[in-house]
């Protein structure tokens, strides 16, 4: 197992703000906690992504492959995206 690796990194203000009062409310011990937990959210939805690309859109792109008439315009698959969103089809 790799040792862990120390890093220094400089926040801007809004951030090292919402890192103090994570902090300060105890739902943290330390701002590193923070940062370790925040990394491992990104990690996280990184390979959601990835998982997302590959078993959705790889297969959604052959499906059209194999069949292009059956294609929806991308105009059309916004609307159903934002009607599905309760969105206004205006907007």
């Amino acid at each position: 197992m790799p040792s862990p690796m120390e890093v220094s990194v400089t926040l801007p203000p809004e951030i090292a703000e919402s890192v103090a009062r994570k902090v300060a409310s105890g739902a943290y011990a330390s701002a590193a906690d923070v940062v370790r937990a925040g990394l491992r959210a990104l990690i996280e939805r990184d390979d959601l992504v990835e998982r997302w690309l590959h078993e959705e859109v790889v297969a959604g792109h052959a499906e059209y492959l194999t069949d292009p008439a059956q294609a929806v315009p991308a105009e059309a698959l916004l609307a159903r995206i934002k009607a599905a969103r309760g969105v206004h089809p205006g907007l």
